[in-house]
């Protein structure tokens, strides 16, 4: 039983086979040491490592342990696990942690294999940084056969470069970098910092990505992209600027619910769902939410969360009247003259 939105290195799948080789417990489970708050299952543990509870996000302060659970588990008897997932009831998101209760009081044993590897839960937007960092970390430096680099092109430190990738005159890739199949790497561009690029994206002319993650299709040019993670099929319009540093310098905090949560980050951009458009000379403050579908106006400077398929316009009026100026056709000739020498 694995938890999709986790990651793990591949010694959590060879620490509990080889715990269920060696054991006689009924089932197996991986604890990991945490040494902060983790909004996740907590596991009381007695001896030989056998569980005897699991207290589910038991809130800061109340923990009975500082071992949590890893949704990295193996069953013998995986028929038995169904019958008692079918039996429990709960009002609550734990009819699974419920069901391993229910085990526990039929006197089946479960045994909570320590786990110290690689591990990133995915369960808000920026964890995604982390699992970049990861994978690039562990990544080889690879630059596909087909890609197409320019001489006046610049590569510095691990880049995996896909293929039919294009890097043109004047770009910069400063790893660790990944970019995906078919995109493009516009003249003048900078891509650093643990930044993932997506396939079929195009980073125009003099935008620069720091520390990004970025989806597929995507469309950019002369941008700024801090720390911010953009969902497949988005584009910013010319001068349009994800900001990712608050003036204060204080860490970034997100409402999730009806509670801010700190990120732990300092500098967090634009957190982007799939579709949005973003206008020219636009501005995203730090931690600004976009959802899917969403268009945020030219000029605008989106401050606060904008929702799906919404749209943040800026009401910007003007008047139109008979322009009566009469410019002097000299001084620019003059001007031009100095210039020449």
């Amino acid at each position: 039983m694995i938890n999709p939105n986790d990651v793990f290195s591949r010694s959590a799948f060879m620490k509990i086979i080889a715990a269920a080789e060696e054991g006689d417990a009924t089932s197996y489970i991986l604890g990991y040491q945490v040494k902060e708050y983790f909004p996740g299952g907590y596991l009381q543990v007695g001896s030989q490592d056998r569980l005897l509870h699991i207290v589910e996000k038991p809130g800061p302060g109340d923990e009975p342990s500082d071992l949590v659970n890893i949704l990295v588990h193996l069953h013998e008897n995986p028929e038995e696990l169904l019958g008692h997932i079918e039996r429990v009831r709960s009002t609550k998101d734990d009819v699974y942690e419920c069901a391993l209760a229910s085990m526990l009081t039929a006197g089946r044993r479960i045994k909570v294999v320590p786990y110290d590897g690689f591990w990133a839960p995915i369960k808000y937007p920026w964890h995604i940084f982390r699992v970049v960092e990861y994978f690039l970390d562990n990544a080889e430096h690879s630059i596909a056969p087909s890609a197409l680099i320019s001489d006046r092109a610049t590569i510095e430190g691990k880049a995996i470069l896909g293929d039919n990738v294009k890097v043109f005159e004047n770009a910069v890739i400063r790893g660790p970098v990944y970019v995906g199949p078919n995109s493009v790497i516009g003249n003048g561009a900078l891509v650093r910092d643990y930044s993932h690029i997506g396939s079929n994206t195009v980073v125009g002319y003099s935008t620069e990505v720091k520390h990004s993650y970025i989806g597929d299709d995507c469309w950019f040019h002369s941008n700024y992209i801090g720390d911010s993670i953009i969902d497949d099929d988005c584009s910013l319009g010319s001068g349009a600027v994800c900001a990712n540093f608050r003036l204060d310098e204080a860490n970034i905090r997100i409402e999730v619910g009806a509670s801010p949560v700190d990120t732990g980050y300092d500098k967090l951009g634009a957190i982007m769902g799939r579709g949005c458009r973003i206008g020219v000379n636009a501005s995203l403050m730090p931690g600004t939410r976009v959802g899917p579908g969403a268009f945020v106006g030219p000029q605008v400077c989106l401050h606060r969360d904008l929702g799906a398929n919404k749209s943040a316009l800026l009401d910007s009026r003007y008047t139109v009247e008979d322009n009566e100026a009469r410019l002097d056709e000299g001084k620019r000739r003059e001007l031009l003259d100095k210039l020449r020498g």
